[in-house]
């Protein structure tokens, strides 16, 4: 498990003046650090500070809360990216900011490292595929993000006419599940800041390859 942010919180039921969102994100980061299938109700129960009973009148299931703790990932962890999304003036400029701003939140010291969106329900069971493959469509939905970030630069003018955006946009969502994984793997922030380094510096020849022969003039992305 991981350690220095879990509460010692073990109780019976749910406390007095029981905060539902300070208990959703103690759970969201035991699901972060330990992954779906790993994490038992006792780890959940203890870091909420709850017992059985509450977090299933609260929360539903240990699936539900579990989906829920995703979305608020999403909302607090995934800020940055989606601001990179919305806020930087060019497409390389959004992927760039992704890629630096993952670079910093995988390796934070006082968080699990890496993304709970890749790594925490990569290995479910048959018994949560159900899971998994809510998980893998939260990752798809990112890819159709980037996807269609990359179509507004070719309508700006700044993406090649004719690009495979889909294409260009599964290569750099690669390219920051990977950083993910290397930072649970122990890699640094400098290690991850390079590789992001070297996957702009890709740039120009990721964008040409994936221009579509004849598309240019046909307008189509």
């Amino acid at each position: 498990m991981g350690e220095g942010w879990w509460p010692g919180l073990a109780g019976r039921g749910r406390p007095r003046g029981f905060d539902r969102d300070a208990a959703l994100e103690r759970a969201m980061r035991v699901f972060w650090d330990l992954g779906y299938e790993a994490t038992s109700m006792t780890d959940l129960t203890s870091a909420m500070g709850i017992g059985s009973p509450s977090l299933y009148a609260a929360f539903g299931s240990k699936e539900e809360l579990f989906r829920e703790s995703l979305r608020l990932y999403g909302a607090t962890e995934g800020r940055t990216v989606t601001r990179a999304l919305v806020e930087e003036p060019t497409a390389r400029a959004a992927v760039a900011a992704m890629l630096a701003t993952n670079a910093r939140a995988y390796t934070e010291e006082a968080k699990p490292r890496g993304c709970m969106i890749v790594l925490s329900a990569t290995n479910c069971s048959e018994a949560n595929a159900a899971v998994r493959e809510h998980v893998a469509g939260v990752r798809k939905e990112g890819i159709d993000d980037l996807t269609r970030r990359l179509c507004q630069g070719v309508c700006d003018g700044d993406v090649p006419p004719g690009v495979d955006a889909a294409t260009v946009a599964s290569f750099y969502s690669a390219v920051i599940q990977g950083m993910s994984v290397q930072a649970r793997d122990g890699a640094s922030r400098a290690d991850l800041e390079r590789v992001a380094a070297c996957a702009m510096a890709a740039w120009d020849a990721v964008v040409g390859d994936a221009v579509r022969p004849g598309s240019a003039d046909e307008g189509t992305f």
